[in-house]
Protein backbone atom coordinates (compact mmCIF):
# COMPACT_ATOMS: atom_id res chain seq x y z
CA UNK A 1 0.00 0.00 0.00
CA UNK A 2 1.25 3.52 -0.75
CA UNK A 3 3.09 5.41 1.97
CA UNK A 4 2.18 8.86 0.61
CA UNK A 5 -1.33 10.38 0.71
CA UNK A 6 -3.48 9.74 -2.33
CA UNK A 7 -4.33 12.78 -4.45
CA UNK A 8 -7.65 14.36 -3.60
CA UNK A 9 -10.13 13.71 -6.42
CA UNK A 10 -13.11 16.08 -6.32
CA UNK A 11 -15.75 13.63 -7.54
CA UNK A 12 -16.33 9.91 -7.58
CA UNK A 13 -19.17 7.76 -8.78
CA UNK A 14 -19.17 5.80 -5.52
CA UNK A 15 -17.75 6.61 -2.09
CA UNK A 16 -17.58 3.92 0.57
CA UNK A 17 -17.15 5.02 4.17
CA UNK A 18 -15.15 2.36 5.99
CA UNK A 19 -12.22 0.15 4.96
CA UNK A 20 -12.93 -2.78 7.22
CA UNK A 21 -14.15 -6.02 5.72
CA UNK A 22 -17.53 -4.42 4.92
CA UNK A 23 -15.92 -1.78 2.75
CA UNK A 24 -13.34 -4.09 1.19
CA UNK A 25 -15.89 -6.76 0.31
CA UNK A 26 -18.27 -4.21 -1.19
CA UNK A 27 -15.50 -2.61 -3.22
CA UNK A 28 -14.51 -5.99 -4.62
CA UNK A 29 -18.13 -6.77 -5.59
CA UNK A 30 -18.42 -3.39 -7.30
CA UNK A 31 -15.16 -3.88 -9.20
CA UNK A 32 -16.31 -7.27 -10.42
CA UNK A 33 -19.48 -5.61 -11.72
CA UNK A 34 -17.47 -3.02 -13.63
CA UNK A 35 -17.75 -0.08 -11.27
CA UNK A 36 -14.26 1.39 -11.33
CA UNK A 37 -14.66 4.90 -9.92
CA UNK A 38 -14.82 3.92 -6.26
CA UNK A 39 -13.14 5.60 -3.29
CA UNK A 40 -12.94 4.12 0.21
CA UNK A 41 -12.29 6.50 3.12
CA UNK A 42 -11.44 5.51 6.68
CA UNK A 43 -10.17 7.37 9.72
CA UNK A 44 -7.78 4.54 10.57
CA UNK A 45 -4.21 4.25 9.32
CA UNK A 46 -4.82 0.92 7.60
CA UNK A 47 -7.50 -1.58 6.54
CA UNK A 48 -9.32 -4.05 8.73
CA UNK A 49 -11.84 -1.99 10.67
CA UNK A 50 -12.37 -3.61 14.06
CA UNK A 51 -9.27 -5.75 13.52
CA UNK A 52 -7.17 -2.68 12.91
CA UNK A 53 -8.37 -0.95 16.07
CA UNK A 54 -8.69 -3.90 18.47
CA UNK A 55 -5.24 -5.17 19.37
CA UNK A 56 -5.77 -5.92 23.06
CA UNK A 57 -4.21 -9.05 24.63
CA UNK A 58 -6.16 -12.16 23.69
CA UNK A 59 -8.17 -10.62 20.84
CA UNK A 60 -9.55 -13.34 18.58
CA UNK A 61 -12.60 -14.24 16.54
CA UNK A 62 -15.53 -15.83 18.33
CA UNK A 63 -16.79 -17.92 15.44
CA UNK A 64 -14.67 -20.52 13.60
CA UNK A 65 -12.06 -19.18 11.19
CA UNK A 66 -13.48 -21.33 8.40
CA UNK A 67 -16.60 -19.14 8.45
CA UNK A 68 -14.95 -15.84 9.35
CA UNK A 69 -13.61 -15.13 5.88
CA UNK A 70 -14.91 -14.29 2.43
CA UNK A 71 -16.30 -17.22 0.47
CA UNK A 72 -14.21 -16.11 -2.53
CA UNK A 73 -10.98 -15.65 -0.55
CA UNK A 74 -10.75 -18.66 1.75
CA UNK A 75 -7.50 -19.28 3.57
CA UNK A 76 -5.87 -22.52 4.62
CA UNK A 77 -3.22 -20.70 6.65
CA UNK A 78 -5.14 -19.93 9.87
CA UNK A 79 -3.06 -20.95 12.87
CA UNK A 80 -6.06 -21.94 14.98
CA UNK A 81 -9.70 -22.92 14.56
CA UNK A 82 -10.48 -19.49 16.06
CA UNK A 83 -7.91 -17.14 14.56
CA UNK A 84 -6.18 -14.47 16.68
CA UNK A 85 -6.78 -10.85 15.79
CA UNK A 86 -3.37 -10.26 14.21
CA UNK A 87 -4.20 -12.85 11.53
CA UNK A 88 -7.45 -11.06 10.68
CA UNK A 89 -5.56 -7.79 10.35
CA UNK A 90 -3.07 -9.51 8.05
CA UNK A 91 -5.96 -11.02 6.09
CA UNK A 92 -7.38 -7.54 5.46
CA UNK A 93 -4.01 -6.35 4.19
CA UNK A 94 -3.76 -9.42 1.94
CA UNK A 95 -7.22 -8.72 0.52
CA UNK A 96 -6.16 -5.16 -0.32
CA UNK A 97 -3.08 -6.44 -2.16
CA UNK A 98 -4.72 -9.37 -3.95
CA UNK A 99 -7.64 -7.34 -5.29
CA UNK A 100 -5.68 -4.19 -6.10
CA UNK A 101 -7.61 -1.94 -3.75
CA UNK A 102 -4.71 0.23 -2.57
CA UNK A 103 -5.25 3.04 -5.14
CA UNK A 104 -8.88 3.33 -4.02
CA UNK A 105 -8.10 3.75 -0.32
CA UNK A 106 -7.74 7.02 1.55
CA UNK A 107 -6.79 6.52 5.19
CA UNK A 108 -6.64 9.11 7.96
CA UNK A 109 -9.91 10.57 6.70
CA UNK A 110 -12.83 10.93 9.06
CA UNK A 111 -16.25 11.77 7.64
CA UNK A 112 -18.01 14.62 9.46
CA UNK A 113 -21.21 14.92 7.43
CA UNK A 114 -22.95 13.93 4.21
CA UNK A 115 -25.81 15.76 2.52
CA UNK A 116 -27.75 14.89 -0.62
CA UNK A 117 -28.40 17.40 -3.38
CA UNK A 118 -31.57 16.28 -5.12
CA UNK A 119 -31.14 18.55 -8.14
CA UNK A 120 -27.59 17.39 -8.83
CA UNK A 121 -28.32 13.83 -7.66
CA UNK A 122 -25.13 13.58 -5.67
CA UNK A 123 -23.79 13.49 -2.13
CA UNK A 124 -21.50 16.13 -0.70
CA UNK A 125 -19.30 14.56 1.96
CA UNK A 126 -17.26 16.70 4.31
CA UNK A 127 -14.22 15.01 5.78
CA UNK A 128 -11.17 15.81 7.87
CA UNK A 129 -9.13 15.97 4.63
CA UNK A 130 -11.51 17.96 2.47
CA UNK A 131 -14.81 17.76 0.62
CA UNK A 132 -15.79 14.88 -1.66
CA UNK A 133 -18.80 14.50 -3.93
CA UNK A 134 -20.28 11.21 -5.11
CA UNK A 135 -23.27 9.91 -7.00
CA UNK A 136 -23.70 6.99 -4.63
CA UNK A 137 -22.75 6.77 -0.95
CA UNK A 138 -22.26 3.49 0.88
CA UNK A 139 -21.79 3.38 4.64
CA UNK A 140 -19.63 0.36 5.49
CA UNK A 141 -18.78 1.12 9.09
CA UNK A 142 -18.92 -1.93 11.36
CA UNK A 143 -20.50 -2.12 14.82
CA UNK A 144 -17.35 -2.91 16.80
CA UNK A 145 -14.99 -0.03 16.05
CA UNK A 146 -16.37 3.08 17.79
CA UNK A 147 -15.59 2.79 21.54
CA UNK A 148 -18.31 3.55 24.07
CA UNK A 149 -17.10 5.22 27.26
CA UNK A 150 -18.97 4.63 30.52
CA UNK A 151 -21.09 7.43 31.96
CA UNK A 152 -19.37 7.50 35.34
CA UNK A 153 -18.56 10.56 37.44
CA UNK A 154 -14.88 11.45 37.51
CA UNK A 155 -13.85 9.38 34.52
CA UNK A 156 -11.33 12.05 33.48
CA UNK A 157 -9.91 12.49 36.99
CA UNK A 158 -7.92 9.24 37.26
CA UNK A 159 -4.19 9.98 37.52
CA UNK A 160 -3.00 6.53 36.47
CA UNK A 161 -3.11 4.99 33.00
CA UNK A 162 -6.53 4.67 31.36
CA UNK A 163 -7.35 2.94 28.09
CA UNK A 164 -10.34 1.51 26.27
CA UNK A 165 -9.79 -2.02 25.04
CA UNK A 166 -10.37 -0.95 21.42
CA UNK A 167 -7.57 1.61 21.70
CA UNK A 168 -5.08 -0.51 23.63
CA UNK A 169 -1.84 1.28 24.49
CA UNK A 170 0.94 -1.28 24.19
CA UNK A 171 3.37 1.11 25.89
CA UNK A 172 1.38 0.64 29.11
CA UNK A 173 2.25 -2.43 31.13
CA UNK A 174 -0.10 -4.22 33.51
CA UNK A 175 2.65 -6.44 34.91
CA UNK A 176 3.09 -5.96 38.64
CA UNK A 177 0.35 -3.32 38.70
CA UNK A 178 -2.97 -2.90 40.46
CA UNK A 179 -5.37 -3.12 37.55
CA UNK A 180 -9.07 -2.47 37.36
CA UNK A 181 -11.22 -3.46 34.40
CA UNK A 182 -14.77 -2.21 33.97
CA UNK A 183 -16.99 -4.60 32.05
CA UNK A 184 -17.46 -8.32 31.58
CA UNK A 185 -18.62 -8.47 27.97
CA UNK A 186 -17.08 -10.43 25.12
CA UNK A 187 -13.93 -8.27 25.02
CA UNK A 188 -13.29 -8.50 28.76
CA UNK A 189 -13.71 -12.27 28.56
CA UNK A 190 -10.69 -12.35 26.26
CA UNK A 191 -8.58 -9.74 28.05
CA UNK A 192 -8.95 -10.88 31.67
CA UNK A 193 -7.33 -14.33 31.36
CA UNK A 194 -4.46 -12.86 29.33
CA UNK A 195 -3.36 -10.23 31.84
CA UNK A 196 -4.42 -11.72 35.19
CA UNK A 197 -1.30 -13.74 35.99
CA UNK A 198 1.07 -10.81 35.55
CA UNK A 199 -0.80 -8.27 37.65
CA UNK A 200 -0.26 -7.60 41.33
CA UNK A 201 -4.03 -7.38 41.72
CA UNK A 202 -6.79 -7.47 39.11
CA UNK A 203 -10.22 -6.19 40.13
CA UNK A 204 -13.05 -6.88 37.71
CA UNK A 205 -16.01 -4.51 38.02
CA UNK A 206 -19.09 -6.33 36.80
CA UNK A 207 -22.51 -4.83 36.19
CA UNK A 208 -24.12 -7.76 34.38
CA UNK A 209 -22.58 -11.25 34.12
CA UNK A 210 -22.18 -12.91 30.74
CA UNK A 211 -23.02 -16.46 29.75
CA UNK A 212 -19.75 -18.18 28.92
CA UNK A 213 -19.37 -21.54 27.21
CA UNK A 214 -16.27 -23.58 26.33
CA UNK A 215 -14.67 -22.70 23.02
CA UNK A 216 -13.68 -25.45 20.55
CA UNK A 217 -10.42 -23.64 19.87
CA UNK A 218 -7.37 -25.67 18.85
CA UNK A 219 -4.19 -25.17 16.84
CA UNK A 220 -4.45 -26.36 13.24
CA UNK A 221 -0.74 -27.12 13.00
CA UNK A 222 1.30 -27.59 9.86
CA UNK A 223 -0.35 -30.91 9.04
CA UNK A 224 -3.85 -29.46 9.40
CA UNK A 225 -3.00 -26.44 7.26
CA UNK A 226 -1.38 -28.66 4.63
CA UNK A 227 -4.50 -30.81 4.55
CA UNK A 228 -6.73 -27.79 4.07
CA UNK A 229 -4.53 -26.57 1.23
CA UNK A 230 -3.73 -29.79 -0.61
CA UNK A 231 -6.40 -32.44 -0.04
CA UNK A 232 -9.42 -31.99 -2.32
CA UNK A 233 -12.63 -31.33 -0.44
CA UNK A 234 -11.11 -30.83 3.01
CA UNK A 235 -11.36 -27.04 3.02
CA UNK A 236 -14.90 -27.18 1.65
CA UNK A 237 -15.92 -29.77 4.25
CA UNK A 238 -14.41 -27.70 7.06
CA UNK A 239 -16.28 -24.60 5.89
CA UNK A 240 -19.56 -26.49 5.51
CA UNK A 241 -19.28 -27.91 9.04
CA UNK A 242 -18.34 -24.49 10.38
CA UNK A 243 -21.24 -22.76 8.62
CA UNK A 244 -23.67 -25.35 9.98
CA UNK A 245 -22.30 -24.85 13.50
CA UNK A 246 -22.64 -21.07 13.27
CA UNK A 247 -26.16 -21.33 11.83
CA UNK A 248 -27.28 -23.73 14.54
CA UNK A 249 -25.83 -21.73 17.43
CA UNK A 250 -27.30 -18.33 16.58
CA UNK A 251 -29.71 -17.73 13.67
CA UNK A 252 -31.76 -20.87 14.27
CA UNK A 253 -31.79 -20.76 18.06
CA UNK A 254 -32.20 -16.99 18.37
CA UNK A 255 -34.83 -16.34 15.72
CA UNK A 256 -36.85 -19.55 15.98
CA UNK A 257 -36.57 -20.14 19.71
CA UNK A 258 -40.28 -20.80 20.14
CA UNK A 259 -40.06 -23.70 17.71
CA UNK A 260 -36.55 -24.87 18.62
CA UNK A 261 -35.79 -23.93 22.26
CA UNK A 262 -32.17 -25.01 22.01
CA UNK A 263 -30.89 -22.07 24.05
CA UNK A 264 -32.57 -23.68 27.08
CA UNK A 265 -30.33 -26.71 26.60
CA UNK A 266 -27.25 -24.51 26.16
CA UNK A 267 -28.14 -22.60 29.31
CA UNK A 268 -28.09 -25.83 31.32
CA UNK A 269 -24.68 -26.61 29.82
CA UNK A 270 -23.47 -23.10 30.66
CA UNK A 271 -24.58 -23.43 34.28
CA UNK A 272 -22.75 -26.75 34.55
CA UNK A 273 -19.66 -25.12 33.02
CA UNK A 274 -19.69 -22.35 35.62
CA UNK A 275 -20.00 -24.90 38.43
CA UNK A 276 -17.09 -26.89 37.03
CA UNK A 277 -14.84 -23.88 36.52
CA UNK A 278 -15.38 -21.64 39.57
CA UNK A 279 -14.47 -22.94 43.03
CA UNK A 280 -15.95 -20.31 45.32
CA UNK A 281 -19.77 -20.58 45.52
CA UNK A 282 -20.26 -16.84 46.15
CA UNK A 283 -18.16 -15.89 43.12
CA UNK A 284 -19.90 -18.58 41.12
CA UNK A 285 -23.30 -17.08 41.89
CA UNK A 286 -22.10 -13.61 40.94
CA UNK A 287 -20.88 -14.92 37.60
CA UNK A 288 -24.18 -16.64 36.81
CA UNK A 289 -26.59 -14.50 34.76
CA UNK A 290 -30.22 -14.17 35.79
CA UNK A 291 -31.42 -13.59 32.23
CA UNK A 292 -31.99 -16.27 29.60
CA UNK A 293 -29.11 -17.32 27.41
CA UNK A 294 -29.45 -15.48 24.11
CA UNK A 295 -30.73 -12.15 25.47
CA UNK A 296 -27.19 -10.81 25.39
CA UNK A 297 -24.22 -11.79 23.29
CA UNK A 298 -22.77 -14.91 24.95
CA UNK A 299 -19.07 -15.59 24.95
CA UNK A 300 -16.85 -18.60 24.44
CA UNK A 301 -13.62 -19.03 26.35
CA UNK A 302 -11.73 -21.87 27.98
CA UNK A 303 -10.09 -20.02 30.86
CA UNK A 304 -12.16 -16.90 31.62
CA UNK A 305 -14.25 -18.39 34.43
CA UNK A 306 -11.32 -20.26 35.99
CA UNK A 307 -9.37 -16.99 36.20
CA UNK A 308 -11.59 -15.98 39.13
CA UNK A 309 -10.04 -18.81 41.18
CA UNK A 310 -6.76 -16.87 41.30
CA UNK A 311 -5.82 -15.24 44.59
CA UNK A 312 -4.91 -11.96 42.85
CA UNK A 313 -8.24 -11.65 40.99
CA UNK A 314 -11.30 -10.11 42.63
CA UNK A 315 -14.84 -9.81 41.25
CA UNK A 316 -16.58 -6.63 42.37
CA UNK A 317 -20.32 -6.41 41.76
CA UNK A 318 -21.11 -3.39 43.94
CA UNK A 319 -22.08 -0.47 41.73
CA UNK A 320 -19.46 2.13 40.89
CA UNK A 321 -20.13 5.52 42.46
CA UNK A 322 -17.23 7.40 40.92
CA UNK A 323 -13.80 7.18 39.40
CA UNK A 324 -11.31 9.04 41.58
CA UNK A 325 -7.75 10.27 41.00
CA UNK A 326 -6.44 7.09 42.66
CA UNK A 327 -8.93 4.47 41.51
CA UNK A 328 -12.61 3.56 41.80
CA UNK A 329 -15.05 4.17 44.63
CA UNK A 330 -18.03 1.85 44.86
CA UNK A 331 -21.38 2.75 46.41
CA UNK A 332 -20.52 0.94 49.65
CA UNK A 333 -17.75 3.49 50.20
CA UNK A 334 -14.87 1.16 49.34
CA UNK A 335 -11.91 2.79 47.59
CA UNK A 336 -10.22 0.47 45.11
CA UNK A 337 -6.69 1.80 44.53
CA UNK A 338 -5.48 1.30 40.97
CA UNK A 339 -2.47 1.96 38.79
CA UNK A 340 -4.14 1.07 35.48
CA UNK A 341 -7.81 1.39 34.52
CA UNK A 342 -9.10 -0.60 31.54
CA UNK A 343 -12.46 0.23 30.00
CA UNK A 344 -13.98 -2.89 28.47
CA UNK A 345 -17.24 -1.04 28.05
CA UNK A 346 -18.09 -2.02 24.51
CA UNK A 347 -18.99 -0.11 21.41
CA UNK A 348 -21.58 2.23 20.00
CA UNK A 349 -23.80 -0.25 18.17
CA UNK A 350 -27.36 1.08 18.18
CA UNK A 351 -26.52 4.53 19.60
CA UNK A 352 -27.80 7.54 17.71
CA UNK A 353 -24.30 8.55 16.63
CA UNK A 354 -23.25 5.03 15.65
CA UNK A 355 -25.11 4.35 12.40
CA UNK A 356 -23.72 6.26 10.70
CA UNK A 357 -21.02 7.94 12.76
CA UNK A 358 -21.62 11.30 11.05
CA UNK A 359 -24.59 13.55 10.32
CA UNK A 360 -26.36 12.41 7.15
CA UNK A 361 -29.19 14.43 5.63
CA UNK A 362 -31.54 13.88 2.71
CA UNK A 363 -32.34 16.58 0.13
CA UNK A 364 -35.22 17.89 2.26
CA UNK A 365 -32.95 18.25 5.30
CA UNK A 366 -34.16 15.11 7.09
CA UNK A 367 -31.45 13.81 9.40
CA UNK A 368 -31.14 10.00 9.23
CA UNK A 369 -30.36 9.59 12.94
CA UNK A 370 -33.36 11.75 13.91
CA UNK A 371 -35.52 9.93 11.37
CA UNK A 372 -34.68 6.55 12.89
CA UNK A 373 -34.95 7.83 16.44
CA UNK A 374 -38.42 9.24 15.81
CA UNK A 375 -39.76 6.30 13.83
CA UNK A 376 -37.57 3.48 15.19
CA UNK A 377 -35.03 1.61 13.11
CA UNK A 378 -36.36 0.42 9.77
CA UNK A 379 -34.86 -0.42 6.38
CA UNK A 380 -35.18 -2.63 3.36
CA UNK A 381 -33.04 -5.73 3.95
CA UNK A 382 -30.69 -3.63 6.08
CA UNK A 383 -29.38 -1.92 2.94
CA UNK A 384 -31.66 0.99 1.99
CA UNK A 385 -34.04 3.38 3.73
CA UNK A 386 -36.97 5.12 2.06
CA UNK A 387 -36.44 8.87 1.85
CA UNK A 388 -32.67 8.57 1.43
CA UNK A 389 -31.90 7.99 -2.27
CA UNK A 390 -28.49 6.86 -3.48
CA UNK A 391 -27.49 5.80 0.05
CA UNK A 392 -26.82 2.24 1.17
CA UNK A 393 -25.66 0.57 4.38
CA UNK A 394 -23.77 -2.70 4.56
CA UNK A 395 -24.59 -3.22 8.24
CA UNK A 396 -27.97 -1.54 8.48
CA UNK A 397 -30.87 -2.27 10.84
CA UNK A 398 -32.65 -5.56 10.25
CA UNK A 399 -29.99 -6.75 7.81
CA UNK A 400 -27.78 -8.99 9.97
CA UNK A 401 -29.14 -12.33 11.15
CA UNK A 402 -26.27 -13.18 13.49
CA UNK A 403 -24.36 -15.62 11.29
CA UNK A 404 -20.88 -14.93 9.94
CA UNK A 405 -20.30 -11.21 9.45
CA UNK A 406 -18.71 -12.04 6.09
CA UNK A 407 -21.97 -13.58 4.92
CA UNK A 408 -23.72 -10.32 5.72
CA UNK A 409 -21.11 -8.34 3.76
CA UNK A 410 -21.49 -10.54 0.70
CA UNK A 411 -25.29 -10.37 0.90
CA UNK A 412 -25.40 -6.59 1.27
CA UNK A 413 -22.82 -6.11 -1.48
CA UNK A 414 -24.85 -8.32 -3.83
CA UNK A 415 -27.96 -6.26 -3.07
CA UNK A 416 -26.16 -2.95 -3.69
CA UNK A 417 -24.57 -4.15 -6.93
CA UNK A 418 -27.96 -5.34 -8.20
CA UNK A 419 -29.47 -1.89 -7.64
CA UNK A 420 -26.54 -0.04 -9.19
CA UNK A 421 -26.46 -2.42 -12.15
CA UNK A 422 -30.10 -1.63 -12.84
CA UNK A 423 -29.50 2.11 -12.44
CA UNK A 424 -26.66 1.85 -14.94
CA UNK A 425 -28.83 -0.12 -17.36
CA UNK A 426 -31.52 2.54 -17.17
CA UNK A 427 -28.98 5.38 -17.20
CA UNK A 428 -30.63 6.55 -13.97
CA UNK A 429 -28.96 9.01 -11.62
CA UNK A 430 -31.06 8.15 -8.55
CA UNK A 431 -32.38 5.00 -6.94
CA UNK A 432 -34.53 4.93 -3.83
CA UNK A 433 -36.31 2.06 -2.12
CA UNK A 434 -40.06 2.57 -2.09
CA UNK A 435 -41.98 2.96 1.15
CA UNK A 436 -44.23 0.08 0.08
CA UNK A 437 -41.31 -2.33 -0.33
CA UNK A 438 -39.76 -1.22 2.94
CA UNK A 439 -42.99 -1.58 4.89
CA UNK A 440 -43.63 -5.03 3.42
CA UNK A 441 -40.13 -6.17 4.38
CA UNK A 442 -40.41 -4.79 7.90
CA UNK A 443 -43.82 -6.43 8.41
CA UNK A 444 -42.39 -9.80 7.38
CA UNK A 445 -39.42 -9.46 9.75
CA UNK A 446 -41.37 -8.14 12.73
CA UNK A 447 -44.00 -10.85 12.32
CA UNK A 448 -41.34 -13.30 13.53
CA UNK A 449 -40.57 -11.33 16.67
CA UNK A 450 -42.69 -13.59 18.94
CA UNK A 451 -40.54 -16.54 17.84
CA UNK A 452 -37.26 -14.96 18.94
CA UNK A 453 -35.43 -15.59 22.18
CA UNK A 454 -35.33 -11.82 22.69
CA UNK A 455 -39.01 -11.85 23.60
CA UNK A 456 -38.14 -13.59 26.89
CA UNK A 457 -39.14 -11.21 29.75
CA UNK A 458 -35.84 -11.88 31.52
CA UNK A 459 -34.02 -10.05 28.71
CA UNK A 460 -35.04 -6.79 30.38
CA UNK A 461 -32.23 -7.31 32.89
CA UNK A 462 -29.54 -8.27 30.40
CA UNK A 463 -28.17 -4.77 29.65
CA UNK A 464 -27.69 -6.02 26.10
CA UNK A 465 -26.50 -3.91 23.18
CA UNK A 466 -28.83 -6.00 21.03
CA UNK A 467 -31.68 -3.80 22.27
CA UNK A 468 -32.30 -0.23 21.16
CA UNK A 469 -33.62 2.45 23.52
CA UNK A 470 -37.10 1.58 22.29
CA UNK A 471 -36.61 -2.08 23.19
CA UNK A 472 -36.26 -3.31 19.61
CA UNK A 473 -33.69 -5.86 18.45
CA UNK A 474 -32.81 -4.89 14.86
CA UNK A 475 -31.65 -8.33 13.73
CA UNK A 476 -32.87 -9.90 10.50
CA UNK A 477 -35.07 -12.75 11.74
CA UNK A 478 -34.23 -15.28 9.05
CA UNK A 479 -32.00 -18.18 8.19
CA UNK A 480 -28.79 -17.43 6.33
CA UNK A 481 -29.95 -19.17 3.15
CA UNK A 482 -33.15 -17.13 3.12
CA UNK A 483 -31.22 -13.89 3.59
CA UNK A 484 -28.77 -14.81 0.82
CA UNK A 485 -31.58 -15.66 -1.60
CA UNK A 486 -33.54 -12.47 -0.87
CA UNK A 487 -30.45 -10.28 -1.24
CA UNK A 488 -29.94 -11.54 -4.78
CA UNK A 489 -33.56 -12.05 -5.90
CA UNK A 490 -35.52 -9.10 -4.50
CA UNK A 491 -37.82 -7.47 -7.09
CA UNK A 492 -36.25 -4.47 -8.78
CA UNK A 493 -39.65 -2.83 -8.53
CA UNK A 494 -38.75 -2.34 -4.85
CA UNK A 495 -36.75 0.67 -6.06
CA UNK A 496 -37.77 3.82 -7.87
CA UNK A 497 -35.21 4.84 -10.50
CA UNK A 498 -35.08 8.33 -11.98
CA UNK A 499 -32.84 10.80 -13.78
Amino acid sequence: MPDTPLPVVPHHEIVIVGAGFSGLGTAIALARAGFDDVLLVDDAAGPGGTWHWNTYPGVAVDIPSFSYQFSFAQRSTWSRSYAPGRELRAYAEQIVDEYGLAPRLRFGTRVHSASFDGAAARWTITTSTGEITARWLIHAGGPLSQPKLPDIDGIDSFKGETMHTSRWDHDVTTAGKRVGIIGTGATAVQVIPEIAAGTEQLTVFQRTPIWCLPKPDFPLGSVGRAGLAAIPGVRQAARLASQAFVEATFPVLAHFHKWIPGTDVLEVAARNYIRAQVSDPVTRDKLTPTYALGCKRPSFHNSYLATFNRANVALETTSIEAITPTGIRTTDGTEHLLDVLILATGFKVTDRDALPTYRLTAADGTDLAEHWEAGRFHSYQGVATAGFPNFFTVFGPYGYNGSSFFTLVENSAAHIVRVLDEARRRDATTAEVTSTAQESYMESILARRPLQVFSNPSCAGANSYYFTQQGDVPFRASTTLEAAWQSRRFPLTAYAFAG
